[in-house]
This record gives C-alpha cells, structure tokens and sequence, in this order.
C-alpha cells in the first residue's frame, strides 16, 4: 500500500471508530472494540472498499499506533482520542514523573489561565518525549511544549492511564501541573 492510501485509510478509521461509528452502522462495545468483518462489510456498504490486508498493514504501519487488534485478531479499536462516548477499559497508572503537551501557539494564554482540559475528547492526550509534543503541537500552527508534573498530579489523586500505543491520558491538567518548556536556540 502506497504512502497516500495509508493515510487516507488510517483518516477514515480514525473518523469512524473513534467519532462517528454509527456512521457505517456501528456500535462500539466496550473497550471500543468493533469485529472486524462488520467493520469490512460496513466500509463496504459505505463504497470505501477495505481488503483484511490492507487493514492489517495500516494496524502496524500507522506512524501513531492508533488502532490495534484483540488477541484474536477478530477485533479492531482506536486505541484513544474518542469523542463519542465509550470505556477503554484501561487500567489507571502510575505516570512518570514528567510528561509533555504539545499544543499550538495561539492556546497559550488560555492554557495559562485554566489549564489543560479534554475538551471534545475523553481525556487529555500526554507524551512520554518532547519530540512527539512538538509533533502534535506543529499540528495546530507553531509548537509549543507544556511540561507537566505528572508525579505531583499523581501524589495529589490525579488518575492516569496508559494506552496501548504508550499515550498517557488524564482528565485535566490544572495550570499549576503546567510549565512552558524555553525554547533552545
């Protein structure tokens, strides 16, 4: 599978197993899970014809380990960023003792004032590594790092959980967790 079909592939999943899964006439099950052959024939009816394989390649070849397949291999999930409503069934866990936001230049000031907030989503999306902060803050204009004392949120009854693609989630960092990372020149 080309680069292009990759994406628009990984796109289309992202939309609907993670947004919009009564689109296709899917219901997620807990854990958000769907089988992987209503999935196919629902990508189908929808005339964005899916073969097994490429659904495979796009599970080990997404560069943001969005999805993933039971033990099985008969289900299929977004490991996170849902904003319809369902249970991960994640395991809560403890953080290491830093963690990174990455967010666009023009978020902030309000970040400053009221935090880090999951908004539309089900949590608020962390990173081990500033690379991968800086990549997703380069998604919504110039990058800008947050760095969160994720020991301290811990020890003060935060709860976090891990995906399975190494995202750490949370409800809210309030701005006292919060300090913007100086850029280096």
């Amino acid at each position: 599978m080309d680069e292009q079909r990759l994406i628009r592939v990984s796109k289309y999943l992202s939309k609907h197993l993670r947004h919009e899964p009564e689109r296709l006439g899917l219901t997620l099950s807990p854990g958000g899970w769907v089988a992987v052959d209503d999935l196919l024939a629902a990508c189908a009816a929808d005339r964005f014809f899916l073969s097994r394989a490429e659904l495979e390649e796009v599970v080990a070849r997404n560069n943001k380990q969005r999805f993933s397949f039971d033990e099985s291999g008969a289900r299929i999930r977004a490991n996170q960023g849902h904003s319809v409503e369902v249970d991960l069934q994640l395991a809560p866990a403890v953080p290491p003792d830093v963690l990174y936001h990455g967010t666009g230049h023009r978020a902030v000031e309000a970040i400053g004032r009221e935090g880090l907030r999951k908004m539309s989503r089900h949590h608020v999306h962390l990173s081990r590594d500033v690379e991968t902060a800086q990549k997703v803050g380069a998604r919504h204009g110039r990058p800008v790092v947050f760095i969160v004392d994720a020991a301290g949120m811990h020890r003060a009854g935060h709860t976090f959980y891990r995906s399975k693609n190494d995202v750490w989630l949370v409800d809210e960092v309030p701005p006292q967790y919060l300090r913007e990372q100086q850029e280096t020149r």
